[in-house]
């Protein structure tokens, strides 16, 4: 069983990820013109937001403004449909929240508990860009990415909406990393035009499918794919990188893969 596939054309990509800091730096790496050095991911100072809310930024919202960003690059911001996607969101901040209901005190920050929504990055965004535009907030653990990859391109193919897709994932400290062993902060933004344009690095169409993933050939970089849900997106990339075209299978849920095919832009 798979859906009926759903287009659109990528026209931006922006990446944070540990030795990954843009998407420069994640294409050279991916066509093998450097290598990969691995290094803490490297978040951007969120200088979009006004001062308080810039204050009060976390890491994984200062991380879903640096990718979302790099990929709306010359695109009017405010007028993007958007859909953010992660597996769990923001770990420091709820290993911080534990940590204090763990205590006599139990008092709530008033700025941990509003950061503590799944949906806070989206809210940031929105007062970053003043986007009153469209925007879907998902988690569907591992299989995040490919979650938020068929809404935005359903997004794009039906409402012939401009979208940016944004997937993002956090760290938890321990206790909580033992159960939940994401390494470091990393994500993966895409932004998807309905119709072809000077810009468009490739046209996409995704679908699920049946059929198993294969292996992925980048050794270096395959450890962080498995571990981070957001860079289950990282065959794409690669693709898009050496500008190759056909059809790659990506890890997405339990016995349901996404299959995506990328032809010349």
């Amino acid at each position: 069983m798979s859906h009926a596939p759903l287009t659109a054309w990528i026209t931006g990509v922006g990446v944070i990820a540990p030795g990954l800091p843009d998407w420069p730096t994640a294409r050279a790496v991916l066509r093998g013109e450097q290598p990969w050095v691995p290094a803490p991911s490297v978040l951007p100072a969120p200088a979009i937001l006004p001062p308080a809310e810039r204050r009060r930024a976390s890491r994984v919202i200062k991380l879903a403004l640096g990718i979302g960003l790099e990929a709306a690059a010359g695109a009017d911001v405010a007028q993007l449909a958007t859909v953010f996607t992660s597996s769990g969101a923001d770990g420091h901040n709820c290993h911080a929240l534990c940590e204090q209901l763990a205590t006599d005190d139990r008092h709530i920050s008033p700025t941990r508990f509003h950061n503590s929504v799944h949906n806070a990055p989206a809210g940031y965004w929105g007062i970053a860009t003043k986007s009153m535009a469209p925007c879907q907030v998902l988690c569907a653990f591992d299989g995040s990415f490919g979650a938020g990859l068929i809404d935005a391109l359903a997004q794009v193919a039906l409402d012939q909406q401009p979208t940016l897709l944004l997937a993002y994932d956090s760290e938890y400290p321990e206790p909580l990393h033992a159960t939940r062993p994401v390494p470091e902060c990393a994500g993966v933004a895409l932004r998807l035009e309905p119709q072809a344009s000077p810009q468009a690095l490739a046209r996409i169409t995704a679908w699920t499918t049946d059929a198993p993933a294969p292996p992925w050939g980048h050794a270096a970089l395959e450890p962080l794919r498995g571990a981070i849900p957001a860079l289950r997106a990282l065959p794409l990339l690669e693709a898009l990188a050496q500008g190759r075209h056909g059809t790659l299978c990506l890890d997405h849920l339990p016995g349901r893969q996404l299959a995506v095919r990328l032809d010349a832009g």
